[in-house]
This record gives C-alpha cells, sequence and structure tokens, in this order.
C-alpha cells in the first residue's frame, strides 16, 4: 500500500475550513465537501439553482487539479438543507455534469445546515483510470 497523498489544487475554490481539497490512497481519491463558495469572503450565490451549479463547478474544477474529471468518479453524496423542495433542481443540474454514459453511485441526503450557510454541499470518491481493476 502506497503512502497517503494529500491535494490542494492551485485553481481549486478557497479552503473554508482546515483541509485538503483530495486525498489519495492507490489510486482511490476521497474528495472533501465542496459548496458553493469562491474566493475567501465572497458570499454564496442565492438560490438552489446558481449554489447547485457553483458547487458542480467546484468538484469538477478539483477533480481537475488532481488530473480527473467526472468519468472517474464511483460515488457521490449530496447533502440538502431543503431535500424535498431542491432535489428536483439538484437532480435537473445534475444531470447536466454526469450524462447518461457515466452515472455514478449517488446518495443525496437532507440536513439541518451547512457551512457558511449554504443550501447544498457534494463530495465524491473518484478513481484514477490507469489502475488496474481487481
Amino acid at each position: 500500500m502506497s503512502p497517503l497523498t494529500y491535494h490542494m489544487v492551485d485553481d481549486g475554490p478557497d479552503a473554508v475550513g482546515y483541509f485538503s481539497h483530495a486525498v489519495e490512497a492507490d489510486g482511490w481519491l476521497f474528495f472533501a465537501g465542496q459548496i458553493a463558495s469562491g474566493e475567501t469572503g465572497e458570499p454564496l450565490p442565492d438560490g438552489i439553482e446558481a449554489q447547485a451549479r457553483k458547487t458542480l463547478d467546484n468538484v469538477v474544477s478539483v477533480l481537475k487539479g488532481v488530473g480527473c474529471g467526472v468519468e472517474n468518479v464511483a460515488s457521490v453524496r449530496i447533502f440538502l438543507t431543503n431535500l424535498e423542495a431542491d432535489w428536483p433542481t439538484v437532480n435537473r443540474i445534475y444531470q447536466e455534469y454526469f450524462p447518461e454514459t457515466h452515472k455514478p453511485a449517488r446518495t443525496t441526503v437532507g440536513v439541518t445546515a451547512l457551512a457558511l450557510g449554504g443550501l447544498i454541499e457534494i463530495d465524491v470518491v473518484a478513481r484514477r483510470s490507469d489502475q488496474n481493476s481487481g
């Protein structure tokens, strides 16, 4: 087993806490949850549609920063502060980022609160495509 590698993506979103963007173990990448944050101190966009798009853009940015894309994603977790009202919108936008040809396993959970008052947070687990299948 190789040692863990801690990734901070230079062009990725600013971290809103004390964490790495991703941690890699034997070709598997475990990504920190992303919210709709931008530059430190910049307010989150208004509404679930804008926050969902910005959050997914941040996920893609961090994936690219470690040499991966959505095709490497095995699992997605989505956290919503208003699950019943926002799930249809998030599901529609999500499909724009993860096409029919690549649908990772997914869990969507309702939560009471998220960092910085966010409406949505997304984390993913990915695997480098050059890894041998077992």
